[in-house]
């Protein structure tokens, strides 16, 4: 549990001696560039016969919330762990800030903030003694006091301060995490399931942390297995068994799954057969409209929602049909990861 913040006490303290200071051939991306903060090609590991991450490529745009999600056992962890320099590759590089892993020097670490899965603060210290410990790794000087106390309120700890972190619950665990994580300032965040094992409402709060962090400039790579929260993210990447789907925007994944947008008409009359035909025949319907559970509506599948709708209206009116509604229909993130995986060819 505690293995975390040994490493990084070790890492710190080691990249302050002379022999450790390195020449990298990338430089840190420069503010204002569209220089991607992570870049990753072909990343891959293997641990003896088994590929936990294979040939996994992507890049991260500075100033965005890339969350990173697939079920329990998909390379996630695994592909952060690499990220941040604790695992070499087998195969593939990444660059985090322009810099290889695994040359990391002390300059670039003070701007990477890394949240663990599991716990990995002392139990029988409080929260303000364990976030006390995590400053002094990092080489904050002893006037630290303010910035620990602004950290405690952002994350709605203050008036436990003096708790033993064991007797926190599960959630209050998870919020002392991520102050530990934020309390040297950093610019880059890795949050590996930072939302595991708590309840829906405490969820919504985390993201509200998350989305006032990036508004202060830092730039977000969020772990998850829960799927609804790809809606909270600026760019998705989804994994499973250790290969990589798809990246893309929210909407880009949702039109990607379902080869484009979704709208739900439904109409007074149960349109017939041939009514079906004829709208599948519009230039910007894609397929056959499928029926709905209630008779009176059918889902069409258009190149784009809000362009669509007109026309459908105006087919309506011309075969005198008349509409009760007619909306884009979002699906739900699940049923989005379902397509995808559905859709994926299986490994030859």
């Amino acid at each position: 549990m505690l293995d975390h913040w040994r490493r990084c006490a070790i890492l710190t303290a080691s990249q302050r001696l002379p022999h450790a200071t390195r020449r990298t051939a990338m430089r840190s991306p420069t503010p204002g560039t569209d220089a991607p903060i992570i870049r990753t090609e072909g990343l891959t590991k293997q641990f003896g016969q088994e590929f936990a991450v294979r040939d996994v490529s992507f890049e991260v745009p500075a100033g965005k919330i890339f969350g990173f999600i697939g079920p329990s056992g998909s390379g996630k962890t695994t592909t952060v762990r690499m990220l941040t320099g604790f695992y070499a590759p087998t195969a593939g590089r990444a660059t985090v800030l322009g810099h290889s892993p695994a040359e990391f020097g002390v300059s670039i670490r003070q701007k990477i903030g890394y949240m663990p899965q599991q716990f990995a603060l002392y139990p029988t210290l409080t929260v303000w003694e364990n976030l006390n410990f995590a400053a002094s790794i990092y080489g904050m000087p002893f006037q630290r006091q303010a910035r620990l106390n602004e950290l405690l309120e952002f994350v709605q700890l203050a008036e436990h301060k003096r708790k033993l972190a064991r007797n926190l619950s599960g959630g209050m665990k998870r919020r002392l995490s991520l102050a530990a994580t934020l309390v040297h300032s950093p610019t880059l965040l890795f949050l590996d399931e930072p939302t595991a094992g708590i309840d829906p409402v405490l969820r919504h709060h985390f993201w509200q942390h998350f989305r006032h962090l990036q508004d202060e400039g830092r730039t977000l790579f969020v772990t998850t297995q829960y799927v609804g929260e790809t809606a909270y993210c600026d760019l998705v990447g989804v994994m499973v068994q250790g290969r990589l789907l798809a990246v893309d925007t929210p909407g880009g994944l949702r039109r990607r799954a379902f080869a484009g947008e979704m709208v739900h008409l439904y109409t007074q009359e149960r349109l017939t057969h041939k009514d079906l035909l004829s709208l599948a025949e519009l230039p910007f319907v894609h397929s056959k409209p499928s029926r709905l559970d209630d008779e009176h509506g059918i889902c069409l599948v258009v190149d784009r929602a809000d362009t669509a709708i007109p026309p459908l209206m105006e087919w309506c009116r011309r075969e005198y049909v008349t509409v009760q509604s007619i909306e884009e229909y979002l699906p739900p993130f699940d049923e989005v990861f379902m397509k995808l995986v559905q859709e994926t060819p299986a490994d030859e």
